[in-house]
């Protein structure tokens, strides 16, 4: 039995397959904790990074768990100058979820998404429910149809 969160009811309200998988959450563990604990290759666990354009604009990078994000590469394929990551109060208030437990469904505030290219391609993927130690496991075409993510390449 889980508490359903924003995220759960959006999947079940979009009629998406999912299995929920909790395990106990390691402060600062990120994907290679959650990948250890479900016993998954860390590559399949998809991370949602929560960025800031130049002009303040909030929006959503969903990047492979064993990868990094290049935001020189993304800033050049927005075509704008800078990105960063959020600070988790900033991320927090854009969401409604904690750092650790964000997903990209059911977010507080209506955000671009963008995507790695590759993760579309995954048989499946892992991703966070909306509470730190949950994530849920679905087909990466129910992302890509409920999110519309805008695929992009800035893997490192």
């Amino acid at each position: 039995k889980f508490a359903k969160t924003q995220a759960i009811r959006v999947l079940e309200e979009q009629g998406v397959s999912f299995f929920l998988h909790s395990y106990r959450y390691v402060d600062r563990g990120g994907t290679e904790a959650a990948a250890k604990a479900l016993h998954v290759d860390e590559h399949l666990v998809v991370k949602t990074l929560i960025m800031e354009t130049d002009q303040g604009e909030p929006l959503i990078l969903l990047m492979h768990g064993d990868r990094k994000a290049s935001t020189k590469a993304l800033a050049r394929q927005l075509g704008i100058k800078k990105v960063r990551p959020c600070d988790p109060a900033t991320a927090h208030r854009h969401t409604g979820y904690l750092v650790g437990g964000i997903s990209p469904f059911g977010t507080r505030k209506k955000m671009k998404v963008l995507m790695e290219a590759t993760i579309g391609g995954l048989p499946r993927i892992y991703i966070n429910a909306g509470r730190r130690g949950l994530m849920a496991e679905m087909n990466p075409e129910d992302l890509v149809k409920i999110l519309d993510p805008l695929p992009v390449h800035v893997a490192v």
